[in-house]
Order: C-alpha cells, then sequence, then structure tokens
C-alpha cells in the first residue's frame, strides 16, 4: 500500500510513464529506422501491449499507437507472425512479389541483424546523449572525495576513517571525485581495500572490507551493496561541477554509458558465482518507485535514471535468450554459417525457451521487489 500510496502521489505516476515510456520509445524507434532504411514494411509502432489506446496511421502505411499495458512495445514488420518477430511461414507462401521484396524475413541476413541490432544500439546512444546533455547543462560533477559522516560501527569506523579525510586513490586508482570512490567501493565484492587519503598536510594509507548492507540513505531502495559506511555532505552547494566542452560533454557521456555497462556485467556474473546478492535484481515496482524517489530531486536526477534503465534495457536485450534481440542475433549468425536458416520447429522451440527463461526473470525481478517491501513492513 506504501508503494501505491507514493506512485499516486508523485504527479499521478507521471514520472513512471515518463522514464519507461522514454527508454522503450527510443528502442523502437532504432528498430524502426533502420528497417525502414533497409527496406521493410513497417507494419505497427507500438507503445505498451494489450488493447490500443489510441493512434493513428502515416503515410507509408505504419499504425502508429498506444496500449493500455506500458510495460514495453513492439514493432511489427511485413512477414512478422507476432511481436516477438517470429516469420509467419502461411503468410510468407502467400505474398505477392512486391510484398517479399519489402518483407522483414526476405531481407538479407546482414538486414535483418541490422534492423535487430539497431534497438538495443539505439537505448546506448540516448543514455549517451542523456549525459552529454546534462554535461552541457550543468557540467561534469566533481564533487571531491572527502568524509563527512562516517556511520558507527561501519566498516570506515574500523578502518580509522576520520571526518575531513579526503580519499586520494583506492588500490593505486586515483580518485577525484566521489562518485568514483563508491563505484569503486560497490565493484570491490567486499575484498581489502588499499585507501590513500590526505589528512591535514599529509597522506596516509588505511585497508578497509566494504560490508554488504543497504545504505543509510533516503533515496535507498532497500537492496544491499558493498559500501564503507562514508557519506559526503547532503548540503547541495558543497557540490560542485566541472564545465566542459561539447567534446568533453559527448566523451563523458561514453564514459558513464560504458561504465554502467561493465557494472552491469560483472555483477551478473558475480551472481552467477555467489559473490554478489540477487536480491538486487529489480523489476518494474522498483523501477516505479525509483522514479517517484529521483522525480523529488529535479528533471536532471530523473533524466539519470532514464539514461541508467536505457543502458539496463538495451544491454538485456543483447542477451542471446531467444525472443530478445540477442536470440535474434544468434539465429541469424547460426543462419550465416549454415548457409540456411535454422528449422521452424528449432526456431519455435527457441522462442518456447526464450519466452520461459524471460518469464521466471520477471516473476524472480516481481518476487524481489514483493520481498523488499515485505521486509520493510516487519521491520517498521
Amino acid at each position: 500500500m506504501d508503494f501505491v500510496r507514493s506512485v499516486i502521489s508523485c504527479w499521478g505516476g507521471l514520472p513512471v510513464l515518463f522514464v519507461f515510456s522514454i527508454v522503450v520509445f527510443f528502442h523502437e524507434l532504432g528498430h524502426f529506422l533502420v528497417a525502414r532504411l533497409c527496406g521493410v514494411r513497417v507494419l505497427v509502432f507500438s507503445i505498451g501491449f494489450g488493447p490500443e489506446l489510441f493512434g493513428f496511421n502515416d503515410r507509408h502505411g505504419t499504425r502508429w499507437k498506444v496500449a493500455a499495458v506500458p510495460l514495453g512495445g513492439y514493432v511489427k514488420f511485413l512477414g512478422d507472425e507476432n511481436a516477438a518477430s517470429m516469420p509467419d511461414q502461411n503468410a510468407i507462401a502467400a505474398m505477392s512479389e512486391a510484398d517479399r521484396r519489402d518483407s522483414f524475413p526476405h531481407k538479407s541476413v546482414g538486414a535483418r541483424a541490422a534492423v535487430v541490432a539497431a534497438g538495443p544500439i539505439a537505448n546506448f546512444l540516448i543514455a549517451i546523449a542523456i549525459y552529454a546533455g546534462l554535461a552541457m547543462m550543468y557540467g561534469k560533477p566533481s564533487t571531491a572525495a572527502r568524509v563527512d559522516i562516517i556511520s558507527p560501527g561501519s566498516a570506515a569506523e574500523e578502518a580509522g576513517f576520520q571526518t575531513g579525510d579526503i580519499i586520494l586513490s583506492i588500490n593505486g586508482r586515483q580518485i577525484d571525485n566521489f562518485t568514483a570512490m563508491q563505484r569503486v567501493v560497490s565493484l570491490s565484492g567486499g575484498e581489502k581495500l588499499t585507501v590513500v587519503v590526505r589528512r591535514g598536510d599529509g597522506e596516509i594509507t588505511l585497508t578497509a572490507a566494504p560490508r554488504l548492507q543497504e545504505p543509510k540513505d533516503p533515496l535507498s531502495d532497500g537492496t544491499r551493496r558493498w559500501i564503507l559506511g562514508i557519506t559526503r555532505s547532503l548540503d547541495p552547494t558543497e557540490r560542485l561541477y566541472e564545465p566542459v566542452s561539447p567534446i568533453g560533454a559527448v566523451t563523458w557521456g561514453v564514459t558513464e554509458t560504458w561504465f554502467w555497462i561493465d557494472t552491469t556485467l560483472t555483477s551478473i556474473g558475480r551472481m552467477f558465482v555467489g559473490r554478489e546478492s540477487a536480491d538486487q535484481v529489480g523489476g518494474p515496482i522498483r523501477i516505479a518507485e525509483e522514479s517517484c524517489k529521483v522525480a523529488t530531486l529535479g528533471m536532471a536526477a530523473l533524466l539519470t535514471l532514464t539514461a541508467v534503465l536505457s543502458i539496463s534495457i538495451g544491454l538485456l536485450n543483447l542477451f542471446p535468450i531467444p525472443l530478445l534481440d540477442g536470440g535474434h542475433l544468434l539465429f541469424y549468425a547460426i543462419e550465416k554459417l549454415r548457409g540456411r536458416p535454422l528449422s521452424d520447429r528449432a526456431q519455435e522451440f527457441g522462442f518456447r525457451i526464450g519466452l520461459t527463461l524471460v518469464l521466471m526473470l520477471m516473476i524472480f525481478a516481481t518476487y524481489n521487489d514483493i520481498s523488499r517491501y515485505v521486509r520493510r513492513w516487519f521491520i517498521s
């Protein structure tokens, strides 16, 4: 109930719809634009699934629509059986020669691969654009890695950190801002870190092992992370931003986007080997809650969340799971090597497996979301 009230009170849930819609729209727009460039006829461009709420037809015959369930979207091409781009063999067999030229299944492997890959690539590009735009407007964040608050009983207190310390490096890696420090710690996996800090006029070396726990942060979503127990000043006047050129802004956008790709892949790898908690996997409920929380901090923060989510969606879609874009690319790679596509039966079997895996992931993510609220309810 707390979640429902928070979303309803959060401008009627507008931030939630904003984040979902931006990410889905640009993903599908990537597919759409490259399909048009490759001469594929696009039948439907849908934001959401289920019954259509409203829409229109463009001059090329594409139906642009918004559907009732805003948890994704799809682009349907001529020759597709459904929104997952499974080929409709009956429709293909009955096609005229003109329709065959415009249908997706009759395009070359390279063209089909380009259309499919364009969706995730669009997600990465919009993330880069968001980061670059924010850097041009506000500058590049450069708040010093200064220790302002140390949590009692934390790893930082045990290691001997003191208020006023400025972190210079961790394991030999230079630290030039507080965010960089947080990122190194969060990716540590709990291993001991050698931290060089400036204290007064001198430098000292400390050794600290981050602990897996929930950050004591008003924006915390209940997910445990590797932390030292150090907090920077919450005074917004102490947050510094470094002006950058247009090229510098784009470079920073690429760097931030790559950081989140690397972080996501590293976290997934650690989950599989048991070194990372799987409770950080979240679903639509968590995204909605985070959107409402971040919206209270302003449009810049909401756009940053949109960029992170866009990267996550783009990366997820590249996983080689049938039904996702990466699964289609896997099929096309096999087709290229074999000189012919997989049989209809093999493709259908693959899509069934993919659907099962995706549903399992959705159920697991939703279970994590609900469990998080149950834990909060009992704790409170």
